[in-house]
């Protein structure tokens, strides 16, 4: 049966459990092909180091809002979430040249140790990191497939999955394509929906229901909550990347500035400035020379036009949306505590 309490640290847990025996036997297997590939296979299990585990989380929950009980098997299945999470973040962090992440260096930037001496070792690093996160997006299908659920179980996930990878895809490539052209928050929002909000939330409740064998009204309630959910969670992240404390996030204030990124607080700014603003802040987007200095008269601007109150304006009417759904879903109790307490705990972070 499934408590009727949640408890995120006991579930991360059991998560972190799973990935770092599956990854662990992965990486020596890696490894034992030549001692030349042991810096990447140490790298991938690196990957899986941090993590607050929600991804898999609502998985789970879309499997026990449907009915069904606790399962190791689900678990191992839920686990696979974190590993598209782990993948998509090298792949990211690769296109981003993004040098942290949870305060320790990026896959691209740690994987150059192994290549100083050799010419061009900054390329060949990048090279090494994009097929790190083919790797872990391989090894996701490979934990879910022998998770243990019954074939039948899995059959039906399977389309979805397939929409997982191309939705992701789909929104890395947009973020690409729009990067340094004129900020437009419809535009920033179509990009945070693809490539974040769904395989964030929406997808592993669809998954986990679709496991359970989910009715269509269930799963348009899952859909009717995690997108909201998902968007919220990556607009939370917008303003913890320009305003969070890199301490706590564990990565660099300056990235998004840097990169021209087009993020909806950046777009939210652009839609509310004067002529002034704008060139104010055309002067300073997409410099890779960008200091702190600059970073602060970024956010001068950001903050005298009031665009980060914006964002948690959209944060909370998103999370009022995502919650409100639950209340109409034919679900228990405790899978509604458990839905909207992790709604809280994607959105009200401090990294």
């Amino acid at each position: 049966m499934v408590s009727e309490y949640w408890e995120p640290t006991a579930f991360r847990a059991r998560i972190d459990e799973v990935l770092h025996h599956f990854i662990a036997q992965e990486a020596d297997q890696l490894a034992a092909i030549d001692p030349a590939l042991d810096p990447v296979a140490r790298q991938v299990e690196q990957a899986v180091t941090d993590g607050k585990r929600l991804r898999a989380a609502f998985c789970y929950w879309g499997w026990c809002a449907a009915g069904q009980p606790d399962s190791d098997a689900l678990v191992r299945a839920a686990a696979s979430m974190e590993l598209v999470h782990a993948a998509a973040m090298v792949h990211d962090d690769l296109i981003d040249d993004s040098a942290l992440r949870h305060g320790r260096p990026t896959a691209h930037v740690a994987l150059r140790a192994a290549l100083r001496r050799r010419p061009r070792a900054a390329h060949a690093a990048r090279s090494l990191a994009m097929l790190l996160g083919d790797l872990l997006m391989s090894l996701a299908g490979q934990l879910f497939v022998t998770s243990g659920l019954p074939v039948a179980y899995l059959g039906r996930a399977r389309p979805l999955w397939a929409a997982l990878a191309r939705e992701l895809i789909a929104g890395e490539c947009l973020e690409i394509l729009h990067t340094a052209t004129t900020p437009d928050t419809s535009t920033s929002l179509k990009v945070i929906r693809y490539k974040t909000a769904k395989y964030t939330v929406e997808q592993p409740l669809l998954i986990g229901g679709a496991l359970a064998g989910a009715n269509q009204r269930l799963r348009e309630g899952y859909s009717a909550y995690g997108l909201p959910l998902g968007e919220a969670f990556q607009l939370r992240d917008d303003l913890l990347g320009l305003f969070g404390d890199p301490e706590r996030t564990g990565k660099a204030n300056l990235d998004d500035v840097r990169g021209y990124r087009p993020t909806a607080l950046l777009a939210e700014t652009w839609r509310i400035a004067g002529d002034g603003e704008r060139e104010q802040l055309r002067a300073l987007l997409g410099r890779r020379d960008l200091d702190h200095n600059g970073l602060e008269a970024v956010r001068a601007v950001m903050l005298q036009l009031k665009a980060p109150d914006r964002i948690e304006e959209m944060i909370t009417a998103r999370v009022q949306e995502a919650t409100d759904c639950l209340y109409e879903l034919d679900i228990s109790g405790h899978a509604t505590a458990a839905l909207t307490a992790l709604a809280q705990s994607a959105t009200v972070r401090r990294h």
